[in-house]
């Protein structure tokens, strides 16, 4: 190994505690209840989530890994040299080091809103990878980002890496200005190495995100704990199930906490009632099929390139390059 030091920087573009007040009051006040699943990743819904992942139900990670490890070559060669890697929601960045083991980048870009894990991410990636420049951002990577500067000068192009399926949380409309959003940023000659989960039989779907041993279902009501606990919220959550499936008309799964009886929740002084059964709607993961996909993309402004599945159909990754053309 090289004894070169890694150049590392932290940038803190993190939202203020304000903006997490303002999304929940907000989300709270709706018809439909609905909390931003963005704030499922405090240091406990990190450690839960990382739990979840290693469930047998819970098919996603370990065949994206296991696509990974033998795809990552051919990945790297169509994403070519001297690109900054940009990935959003790095979490702990286990697949991104397949892919960087196989493009030896000479920018890494991390952005997340976790902003422990993502130092402590980034120094475990300054040992493994020496040569590596990483330019770690602490930043909700759904509002409007600018990427800040980077020292390494053998630079051709910028790619953004989006694995995990994690663009199934947005609704089709939400996930089309964030394609469009990510073509501007990454600009002429970028690309997006995109993980996308597709559709499948529901059965598959609904044991995924309602595991037996009820880690999924912790994880999803720790969103409660954490509002009382930074909100000065007093939500009971043995007062909350957690309820998961598969809805047929919008193609994804979705996440509610279920109030058991009626209850007067009070957030930051304002009370906001919940009837018997009434939901608060958490998270979307929407499934589609590729060919789906490679539509979405078009209508965003990218050119689909190459797509990747897994033998059994159950994942894809899509390889998008930036139609724009500077004039």
């Amino acid at each position: 190994m090289n004894s070169t030091p890694s150049r590392i920087s932290f940038h803190d573009f993190k939202p203020d505690t304000g903006s997490f007040c303002e999304d929940v009051l907000n989300g709270l006040a709706q018809p439909q209840k609905e909390l931003p699943p963005k704030y499922f990743y405090d240091p406990r819904g990190c450690e839960l989530f990382e739990a979840i992942c290693e469930l047998p139900e819970y098919y996603l990670t370990r065949t994206e890994t296991a696509m990974m490890q033998r795809l990552a070559p051919e990945m790297a060669r169509c994403l070519g040299e001297g690109c900054v890697l940009v990935e959003y929601g790095s979490g702990n960045s286990r697949k991104t080091r397949i892919l960087l083991e196989a493009l030896r980048p000479p920018v890494y870009m991390p952005i997340d809103i976790a902003g422990d894990q993502l130092r402590a991410t980034a120094a475990e990636l300054g040992q493994v990878f020496p040569r590596l420049e990483v330019v770690a951002v602490c930043a909700d990577y759904t509002r409007s980002l600018s990427f800040p500067e980077w020292k390494s000068g053998d630079v051709r192009r910028t790619v953004v890496y989006f694995p995990g399926s994690t663009i199934g949380n947005l609704t089709q409309a939400e996930a089309l200005a964030f394609l469009r959003n990510t073509v501007s940023l990454v600009g002429d000659g970028g690309a997006m190495l995109v993980g996308v989960d597709l559709k499948k039989d529901r059965k598959v779907l609904d044991a995924a995100y309602d595991d037996a041993r009820g880690v999924t279902a912790e994880f999803n009501l720790n969103l409660l704990r954490r509002i009382n606990r930074e909100l000065g919220a007093d939500f009971d959550p043995a007062r909350f199930r957690h309820r998961a499936f598969y809805s047929e008309e919008w193609s994804r799964i979705e996440m509610h906490l279920v109030s058991v009886g009626a209850q007067r929740v009070s957030v930051a002084g304002r009370r906001f009632d919940f009837r018997d059964g009434e939901t608060i709607h958490t998270e979307n993961s929407c499934k589609y099929s590729v060919a789906e996909f490679r539509e979405l993309a078009r209508q965003a402004g990218f050119r689909s390139a190459q797509t990747w599945t897994d033998a059994d159909h159950l994942f894809s990754v899509h390889y998008l390059e930036c139609l724009r053309v500077s004039p």
